[in-house]
């Protein structure tokens, strides 16, 4: 069955697609407010407000909520991202639409209680501390930062302790305020789902609230640098960015398909060339991250502090080399892997769910699979060789560095002249 796709007059977004031969479906409300809609003064709220959504209701309590969804058998979560916030649930056919009912009622409903802000602000600090404690974690927060300095797009979905610490109910209401209106709120359901009852279901919950007019988000703005954190670990971890596509741009699978060639897998460049004959690291690779205006290739690699500087010249050589043209062989090897993780994706509920939120969210519509099938098959080895070009002279390479300090540091004035050699 095809997508039904659905608007209410108040802006709220409808995407369902029924998937036959399914006992379950998921449904979620897709919010576009994430960590980039924050002033500096909310960084880390609308994660905060993602806990807190659990918390309680006027009508359900947070025990209650858990048990109303595992009561039939299904589960509910949420996460918070740059551009969007979701809450979701898996339910079975016959619980699909009290499934939504709960969704709604968390977001629209939140108690926001002092005692549970008390609690849940211990949680996430706990989380921040954890964070701060995985070199392979904190090392993207602080790329983000250092690519993107003092601006929404750089600063952490967690949040600074410091600020987390302080957040009370009128924070906590006044970004709901300002980021939970109706024409922000996408609708997604896949699976077991009925779209002509789903769409009533949303219809009695969600009518009654008034349009509003969108806050306006400020644009990111790259300009790359570089971060070295001391710290006695057995590794030197390090994380590197050259400023990429964002997702509207007719460049982004070009950009997809030259990262997965370049460190997709164990079939890529870095990772034949870096690990497997050189030795130089366990871990290494390459992935594209696009968002609405702006996008990063990112390389992360750990190894010990005498092998760093050999790691990273070794890193920029292979970015030079990749950008002077790709084997065909390795295209193709590329292309089937993205074509086949578009189409594995559609064997789930969830992944299909959050496809039609994120293709309402970024496009205003549902692109069809053949189209998003025929795009990637369309890109040409050129068109791959143009983007990988690009990508070493757009900007600056954002690099960071966390562990011992070898004596020998990786310069990144040397590296970037390396990479435009």
């Amino acid at each position: 069955m095809s997508v039904v796709v659905h608007r209410l007059s108040n802006g709220l977004r409808i995407a369902v697609e029924p998937m036959p031969g399914l006992h379950s479906a998921s449904v979620g409300l897709y919010l576009t407010a994430g960590g980039r809609h924050e002033r500096v003064e909310q960084n880390g709220i609308a994660h905060f407000l993602e806990h807190m959504a659990f918390k309680g209701t006027p009508t359900r309590t947070a025990r209650r909520i858990a048990e109303e969804i595992e009561d039939v058998g299904g589960y509910i979560n949420a996460y918070t991202g740059k551009e969007m916030t979701a809450y979701f649930a898996r339910v079975l056919a016959a619980d699909v639409e009290n499934a939504l009912d709960l969704l709604a009622d968390i977001i629209l409903n939140p108690l926001f209680s002092q005692g549970d802000i008390e609690t849940e602000r211990g949680v996430i600090l706990q989380e921040i501390g954890q964070a701060f404690d995985t070199p392979d974690d904190i090392i993207f927060d602080w790329l983000q930062e250092t690519a993107f300095p003092e601006q929404p797009m750089g600063r952490t979905i967690l949040g600074p302790a410091e600020r987390v610490s302080n957040f009370g109910r009128d924070d906590l209401a006044g970004f709901v305020g300002e980021r939970y209106g109706p024409d922000q709120i996408i609708l997604a359901a896949s699976g077991a789902v009925d779209p002509e009852r789903l769409i009533a279901c949303a219809e009695r919950l969600f009518a009654h609230l008034p349009a509003r007019s969108r806050l306006p988000v400020q644009a990111a703005k790259y300009s790359g640098g570089e971060r070295r954190e001391h710290r006695e670990l057995e590794q030197v971890h390090m994380a590197l960015a050259l400023e990429s596509s964002n997702i509207r741009s007719e460049e982004i699978f070009a950009a997809q398909l030259f990262s997965s060639a370049f460190g997709g897998g164990m079939s890529s460049r870095l990772f034949q060339e870096i690990r497997e004959a050189r030795g130089l690291c366990y871990t290494i690779f390459a992935q594209t991250g696009a968002y609405s205006d702006t996008g990063m290739m990112t390389i992360y690699a750990g190894t010990g502090p005498d092998q760093i500087l050999d790691l990273c010249e070794v890193t920029m050589d292979e970015i030079r080399r990749a950008a002077e043209g790709l084997e065909t062989a390795e295209i193709d090897r590329a292309r089937a892997q993205l074509k086949a993780g578009v189409l594995m994706g559609l064997e789930s509920p969830s992944a299909r769910a959050e496809r039609l939120a994120r293709n309402l969210s970024v496009w205003d519509r549902i692109l069809p699979i053949d189209e998003t099938l025929g795009k990637i098959e369309a890109v040409t080895a050129e068109e791959i060789k143009n983007y990988a070009q690009n990508l070493v002279v757009r900007a600056d390479p954002a690099l960071v560095l966390l562990g011992p300090s070898p004596a020998d540091a990786p310069d990144l004035a040397t590296l970037s002249a390396r990479l435009a050699a």
